[in-house]
């Protein structure tokens, strides 16, 4: 609950559209359910739309409205910037920040590059020195059961790790008619499945692990190659298709497939698509050991599924865990037993760690370092296909 005598921690947000409705709701719900070190203030939110930054602002609980990122950096009542823009400015905007001696939680992926992302964790080393810390967005990390999964694996309780599988697939643009949003260009998205969704279930894979995956092998495919341009879209990014619609080209991939290694040995598998029709936001990753496997379910978000190895075989199997007793990672706070917490929740616990970690002066998890090493596996993927080789069998 919160904490009357706790200093206010001024947070500005750069962003207000589907990510920023999402972190805002963190904000503003964390100080009523965890007892915290400092009380987070809704001091103000950016974006480039006057009259809907003030709408988002009003809606969200924003104190304030700015449309220069810069003028909100430069605030005294600001003392964290949430950076939940386009990745093409992730860069610019956290180092900034970071400069100008904020704490600084940006949205995943990290950047658009590794280069971009070495040098957003150079700058967040520097900051440290002074006490700042600089934490990169990966929720699903804050879902209880995921939180679990990792304290089980990090227990023994599948012993050996052998399989990771993972896939998250989506199916929002399946309609070749769905207009040439942002996502869909190289230019402000840095890469389509891949890095959307790729980015997500390579942080979860390597967090559930323990351990960096060393190698990738894999293919990537975009199925709709030119789609409509947005209403107010600028000219000139296409021709006209059927019908004399203005298009555009469609320059990051829909699907990615790859293959991985860890470092001990353990192989993985990995499918990150946007056309997996009838499938909204699923998200599933199991890990096998020779002692155990574990598996989790987004559409199923408060359980686990445990299969214990040991166990004799007449009687064993998967069974369900409930992942919502005070015992279970960040449930302390919330409701009874049994009453189920939403894909919300884990922006309000994301927020409880950046605001323990500020308080600690500890470096916060998942890091700009932990973002940087999923950018260079994204990076490896898209090289991966690129260089990749089609054989075709010779026949008989």
């Amino acid at each position: 609950m919160e904490n009357p005598e706790a200093k206010t921690l001024g947070v500005g947000m750069v962003g207000y559209a589907f990510m920023g409705a999402a972190h805002s709701q963190g904000w503003r719900t964390v100080g009523s359910v965890f007892d915290l070190p400092a009380r987070p203030a809704m001091s103000a939110v950016c974006g480039r739309d006057a009259d809907a930054v003030r709408a988002a602002a009003d809606r969200h609980g924003w104190a304030a409205a700015e449309t220069d990122w810069r003028a909100l950096i430069a605030r005294d009542d600001v003392q964290v910037v949430d950076v939940c823009t386009p990745g093409d400015s992730h860069a610019e905007i956290a180092i900034a920040a970071l400069e100008a001696g904020k704490h600084v939680l940006c949205e995943k992926p990290l950047a658009n590059s590794v280069a971009e992302a070495e040098a957003m964790v150079e700058a967040a080393r520097r900051a440290r020195e002074r006490g700042q810390v600089a934490m990169v967005g990966f929720n699903y990390r804050r879902a209880p059961a995921i939180a679990y999964a990792r304290r089980m694996v990090a227990d023994g309780r599948i012993g050996v790790l052998r399989h990771v599988r993972v896939a998250y697939l989506q199916d929002w643009i399946v309609d070749p008619d769905f207009p040439l949003v942002w996502r869909l260009r190289r230019e402000y998205a840095g890469s389509g499945a891949l890095g959307d969704l790729g980015s997500h279930i390579v942080d979860l894979a390597q967090h559930l692990a323990g351990e960096r995956l060393i190698g990738v092998s894999a293919l990537t495919e975009t199925f709709i190659r030119e789609r409509p341009l947005p209403a107010g879209a600028v000219a000139g990014l296409g021709g006209a298709g059927a019908g004399g619609a203005a298009r555009g080209p469609v320059t990051v991939d829909d699907a990615a497939l790859f293959t991985g290694r860890f470092g001990s040995g353990a192989v993985a598998s990995f499918e990150a698509s946007r056309f997996a029709a009838g499938r909204k936001n699923s998200l599933r990753i199991e890990l096998n050991g020779d002692r155990g496997s574990l598996a989790f379910d987004l559409e199923r978000l408060n359980e686990l599924s445990f299969h214990d190895h040991t166990e004799p075989a007449a009687d064993s199997g998967f069974r369900r865990i409930l992942v919502t007793e005070p015992e279970h990672p960040y449930l302390e706070a919330w409701w009874p037993p049994g009453h189920a917490l939403g894909y919300e929740h884990t922006f309000v616990h994301q927020a409880r760690d950046m605001v323990f970690a500020i308080a600690d002066g500890t470096g916060p998890e998942p890091s700009f370092e932990d973002g940087l090493q999923v950018q260079r596996v994204l990076a490896a993927v898209e090289e991966s296909a690129e260089k990749s080789c089609v054989y075709t069998p010779v026949p008989v």
